[in-house]
Parts: C-alpha cells; sequence; structure tokens
C-alpha cells in the first residue's frame, strides 16, 4: 500500500530534499501551498509534477483541515515557518504567529481529522541560545535568544504536549544548522557562498558580515532529511538531537569558501556591526548520539569542506547563468 505525505514548507531547502527522499521510495506526496502572485517553486522545479499541491495557509486552520482530508497522509511534515532569524527581531509578531502559532493549528487539524498520522515538528538548535552545557543534547534546557528561537520552543512544546495529552505519534527534530546549495539567499552560508562566486567573477568588490567568531554546528540538509523521515519510522514517538558533532566558526566558512577558488578571505570581508544579532548566540555544538543508536543514522556523510565546496560550485554555475 503507497504512503501518503503531507509537507508544509515544500518549496524551502528542506521540504525540497525530503520531497526527493519521499518520492523516491514511493511516497505519494502532498505539499501545502500559500497563494502568491508568482510561486516560488526554484527548489522544486524538477519534481514538480510529481507533487499534488493544496493551497493552504499555516494560520488558517480551516485550510489545515482540508488540507489533511484531502491528502489523507500517514505522515505529516510540519516545515514551513518564518525561519530567518535575524528577520524574527524586525517581526516578531508575524514570527510568533508563524513559526509557533501555526504548530498548533497543524496538530489541530491531525487531531481532529487524522489522529492516527505521524508528526514531525522540525525544532531549532536556536532553542538552545545562551547554551547552559555543551554540547547540547535532547535534556539540556532551552535559553532562546531570539524570537524566531522563543517560538521555536513553544512549537516544541506544543508537539510534546499533543503527544502526551491525545496519544499522537507526534516527534521533534531538534536540527542544527544544515546548509545546502538549496539554502535562502538571506542565511549566512549562502550569503558567503554566492558573494565568493561573485567576486571571484568581478562582479562584487567586497562581503560584509556580523559577527566571523561565532561558532556553528553545520551540516548538509540533505543528509538531515533522512533523519526526519526515520523519526517517524520508529515504533515509538520520541525527540532527537540532529547535528554533526563538530563545531566551525563563520571566519573557517569564508576561509574554506574563498580558498576553494583561490582568493584569500581577508582581502574581501568587512566585519559590518549592524550584522551582529540583537542577542547573539556565540556556540551552539550538538550531541546527536541518540539519533546515531536509535536511529541508526550516520552524521557526516558529507564533511564540512565537502559541503563548503558544494555550495560554492553551485553558486559560481547559477552566477555565471544569470550574468551570461
Amino acid at each position: 500500500m503507497t504512503k501518503s505525505a503531507l509537507i508544509t514548507g515544500i518549496t524551502g531547502q528542506d521540504g525540497s530534499y525530503l520531497a526527493d527522499l519521499l518520492l523516491e521510495k514511493g511516497y505519494r506526496v502532498f505539499g501545502l501551498r500559500r497563494r502568491t502572485s508568482v510561486p516560488i517553486l526554484e527548489n522544486i522545479q524538477h519534481i514538480e509534477k510529481e507533487i499534488e499541491f493544496i493551497d493552504g495557509d499555516l494560520m488558517d486552520l480551516s485550510s489545515l483541515i482540508h488540507a489533511v482530508k484531502i491528502a489523507n497522509p500517514d505522515e505529516v511534515y510540519n516545515l514551513g515557518a518564518q525561519s530567518f532569524v535575524g528577520t524574527s527581531w524586525d517581526q516578531p509578531i508575524l514570527t510568533g504567529q508563524v513559526t509557533a502559532l501555526s504548530v498548533t493549528n497543524m496538530l489541530e487539524a491531525i487531531r481532529i481529522v487524522k489522529p492516527s498520522a505521524r508528526y514531525y515538528q522540525a525544532s531549532s538548535s536556536e532553542m538552545f541560545g545562551k547554551v547552559v552545557e555543551t554540547p547540547q543534547k535532547e535534556s539540556t534546557p532551552f535559553y532562546p535568544r531570539s524570537p524566531y528561537g522563543v517560538a521555536k520552543v513553544y512549537g516544541h512544546w506544543m508537539t510534546v504536549n499533543y503527544r502526551e495529552s491525545y496519544n499522537m505519534y507526534a516527534c521533534s527534530g531538534i536540527l542544527f544548522n544544515h546548509e545546502s546549495p538549496r539554502r535562502g539567499i538571506e542565511f549566512v552560508t549562502r550569503k558567503i557562498t554566492d558573494a565568493v562566486a561573485r567576486i571571484k567573477l568581478g562582479l562584487q568588490n567586497e562581503l560584509r558580515l556580523g559577527n566571523l567568531d561565532a561558532l556553528r554546528d553545520w551540516g548538509y540538509a540533505k543528509d538531515y532529511v533522512e533523519c526526519m523521515w526515520l523519526m517517524l519510522q520508529q515504533d515509538k514517538p520520541d525527540d532527537y538531537v540532529i547535528a554533526t558533532g563538530e563545531t566551525h566558526s563563520v571566519r573557517e566558512f569564508c576561509e574554506i569558501a574563498f580558498g576553494h577558488v583561490g582568493l584569500d578571505y581577508q582581502k574581501y570581508v568587512v566585519t559590518d556591526p549592524k550584522f551582529f544579532r540583537a542577542a547573539e548566540v556565540d556556540l551552539l555544538l550538538g550531541d546527536p548520539s541518540k539519533a546515531i543508536n536509535k536511529l541508526g543514522w550516520t552524521p557526516q556523510k558529507t564533511t564540512f569542506e565537502q559541503l563548503v565546496h558544494l555550495m560554492v560550485d553551485s553558486d559560481l554555475g547559477k552566477v555565471k547563468r544569470i550574468s551570461n
């Protein structure tokens, strides 16, 4: 019997890689799509005809109920959110609505229509914020340092609450930073690799960044979506930290990215105070032991250096196509 899955945020980085994975596994894939005047489908153009789109909005419970009725999903992956940390200070109320309250809407829609569906919630390492221990694991207390992190904590605990209150199969994946060529251009990793391509091709002179010494646990998004799927294949629902267990600085990311095209990052990168966070998160480092032992997942199928090179090569190709 063919399984069906409903994915919110299907046009984003994680949603598109997850759709790839589920289609490869023979799933019938439904994607929740918010109506816009110009659809943004770049990440899923190659599989667009294989996805069944349902118009809906995470802030409209009635549309989510409608979507669950149409998809009749065995699995629901809630990846839709306002996911850029920087924007969450400029738009804290919107972030709270779209990233936090929408989780309740999605859980309610499932509870009302298809309570047997298995649910995945996209939690985030930003919930740890000003970390109280290193590395961070499932039992580490949360201390969010941004409206985005606070909103993700709400969604995380609401998922736990529905699991315990209604006996729903609901899991949260606490994913540490995961990147790819499909990452949005506003995120620092793509901002760097796009700038490297433009500087190499003579289209840009400098790159302005914030805190170069911020440390992150960076993995490859394509590797991480496999964990999302694995979480929903277990006998019992649980929450998992997904990370590489290694940390790297923004400075190191720059050094590898520029070095890949034969350039010295120090000649082009300028530190700009306007890109510093209102409340900085200096170090995030995850402990993926539980996911390794219980899910059989292998972190770092793609190394940090391989990931940076992959993103630079992709942006070189994109910038060349656009500029020609």
